[in-house]
């Protein structure tokens, strides 16, 4: 069923539950999920951070790369999720936080799964929010301040053109293969020639241990390989072309 977030409201949603599902079955058809600068340093360690840009809009977004085939989490083995992290955009299900007139609201997927009669209470018996519902408003929070510092991330990388196209070339275990096109990271070239005042505003706005971050987790293509193995389509090595003049020699991954 698709979803219909829809604004959280305490008289219309009074006697509604979640029930609260830690294995995150619900997310094993996300192969791509939002990640926001606060969680860089954590994602990073378990998954590829990459960038992608809207055809339709022009903007960039910042995503952590949960598999290789479109609708295929490779986290999620025998219905549980594997890694030792998980993107907060994940966390929040069903919840989510968007624009509502001129403020940011609190909105609910009325048709998601996870309401169910037998949960957690989103309002207590005097209509005011539960601890849990606190407890996802505080998250919501933390996503929407982190997704504004992230945006002034991805402003100050286009400003100093760091942005390059990398082709993933996927080599199957069957010997078939495939290109995989439109993922985005930081050109260390263009980083190693950024001059010293540059380097350093980076630093301080603590955008570069971001980009770090970023170009670190590539290795975590490895672990998407290896996670492979027992699917339908195992993948014998990630192959990473970068499409920028500037950057000579091409790193692979297996």
């Amino acid at each position: 069923m698709a979803t219909n977030y829809i604004p959280l409201d305490k008289e219309k949603h009074r006697a509604l539950k979640v029930n609260v599902r830690h294995n995150f079955e619900f997310a094993k058809d996300t192969h791509l999920s939002a990640v926001t600068l606060r969680e860089f340093a954590q994602v990073a360690t378990c998954m590829p951070i990459a960038l992608i840009k809207d055809p339709a809009t022009g903007n960039h977004h910042v995503i952590a790369m949960l598999g290789i085939e479109d609708k295929q989490n490779l986290f999620m083995i025998d219905g549980k999720w594997s890694g030792h992290a998980v993107p907060l955009n994940i966390q929040r299900f069903p919840f989510d936080v968007r624009p509502d007139g001129d403020t940011l609201g609190v909105f609910i997927d009325e048709n998601s799964d996870l309401i169910s009669d037998n949960g957690e209470s989103l309002f207590n018996d005097d209509g005011e929010p539960s601890d849990f519902l606190k407890n996802r408003q505080q998250l919501l929070g933390d996503i929407a301040n982190s997704e504004i510092a992230t945006q002034k991330f991805i402003k100050k990388l286009n400003e100093l053109a760091l942005l390059e196209e990398v082709n993933l070339m996927v080599h199957y275990a069957d010997g078939k293969q495939r290109n995989v096109t439109g993922i985005i990271t930081v050109s260390e070239a263009r980083l190693n020639a950024l001059s010293d005042e540059q380097t350093l505003d980076l630093k301080k706005s603590g955008f570069l241990g971001a980009i770090y971050a970023m170009l670190l987790s590539l290795g975590q293509m490895n672990r998407l390989v290896q996670l492979s193995a027992k699917t339908e389509s195992p993948v014998r090595a990630i192959q990473l072309h970068f499409n920028n003049a500037d950057k000579a020699d091409n790193a692979e991954k297996q």
